[in-house]
């Protein structure tokens, strides 16, 4: 762990870079050309799934509490498919205040536009990663993404402190508490959703997760406008490490693209939605029959961008492992027991790096 006590070299913030005037991006920031937006190839990809109307699925949860059974399955088949299909979807009348989403996005828009002296009182180290930040992994040299981002430990009640959240804006830390309140009750719903379609209990995946004693962080990203989009990105491929995933897009400018048919396409956020998106846990514990998925960030070259990302996850300490009821002669278990805190260290060393991770544990069969 003590390769995480510090950066490996002095910390750039990218918003700095973007408003100092630079018309060409520091070469730390210019991505492999095989890793580079490609937009004249996301563009066709995008405008092929126009044309096919496929698109990420947009799934209304009132129906769920219908009175109205088939109604209520019908909603249950649109979420199975759209966790077993894309590993992504959107979620509209979830039950969260829009005026609450909107507030929440703007108090944070407001915390970025700070000076710079206010944010680094809350400047992060890689061994907890709460704080401001800039980079993620701790390889020294390693290209980096065109971003800024606040990360903070919401739950367990232990881990926090909310001493290091923004004091300003002054609203800033009732609105986390106010927020982090209502998404963490959405994704324990949707736990309960997810359970009931792989044929479990429907705490099974609260209970495996640790009950009551879950972990959620947030993450407030922030991707500054960028002279130079067609050469770095936002934030790299990757699959989320942690078990669901409830973001909050920016409602002005896209910029998240999810890999499907080996092509990245662009996500067009309908208003009022969160985006939900399976981590690594779901897939370990669903043994595969729900898959994580690449997704990226791009950035834009006239507009900055805010997104909030609720990662509901493991208790720490808990090894996770496929379901025994989804293991079968024909199907054995293709994950190893592993903790949170263990499945985490690499990405927090390393950085994105697809889905190499997650892959990589597969049991041979």
């Amino acid at each position: 762990m003590n390769c995480l006590l510090s950066w490996p070299e002095p910390v750039v913030r990218v918003q700095s870079l973007s408003e100092s005037g630079i018309s060409a991006i520091p070469a730390r920031y210019i991505k492999p050309p095989s890793d580079r937006p490609s937009w004249n190839n996301t563009a066709a990809a995008t405008k092929n799934f126009e044309a096919t109307r496929i698109n990420i699925p947009i799934i209304n949860l009132q129906n769920l509490f219908s009175d109205d059974q088939s109604l209520c399955e019908e909603t249950l088949g649109l979420i199975s498919h759209a966790c077993r299909e894309w590993g992504f979807f959107q979620v509209v009348n979830h039950g969260v205040s829009h005026e609450l989403m909107r507030r929440a996005r703007e108090v944070w828009r407001e915390f970025f536009l700070l000076p710079i002296e206010a944010k680094q009182e809350y400047a992060n180290s890689p061994s907890t990663y709460e704080g401001y930040g800039s980079r993620l992994g701790v390889e020294k040299g390693a290209i980096l993404d065109w971003s800024d981002y606040f990360f903070l430990h919401y739950m367990p009640q232990s881990l926090r402190k909310e001493s290091k959240w923004p004091a300003l804006p002054p609203s800033c830390r009732k609105l986390i508490r106010e927020y982090g309140d209502e998404v963490v009750k959405l994704c324990g719903r949707l736990m309960k959703v997810l359970s009931i379609n792989l044929g479990l209990g429907e705490e099974y995946l609260q209970n495996a997760f640790g009950g009551d004693n879950i972990g959620a962080c947030l993450r407030v990203n922030f991707y500054p406008k960028c002279p130079q989009p067609d050469l770095t990105l936002g934030l790299s491929p990757h699959s989320d490490p942690g078990g669901l995933t409830l973001l909050l897009p920016d409602e002005n400018v896209s910029g998240l693209q999810v890999r499907k048919f080996n092509e990245w396409v662009t996500v067009d956020p309908a208003p009022n939605a969160f985006i939900v998106n399976m981590g690594d846990q779901i897939q370990v514990v669903s043994n595969a029959i729900y898959k994580s998925v690449d997704h990226r960030v791009i950035v834009n070259s006239a507009k900055d961008r805010v997104s909030l990302a609720l990662f509901y996850n493991p208790k720490s300490d808990l090894p996770i492992e496929p379901a025994k009821e989804l293991v079968t002669e024909d199907r054995p278990a293709l994950y190893p027991p592993m903790t949170f805190d263990e499945y985490r260290l690499y990405i927090r060393t390393k950085g994105p790096c697809g889905k190499a991770q997650v892959e990589s544990l597969k049991s041979p069969r």
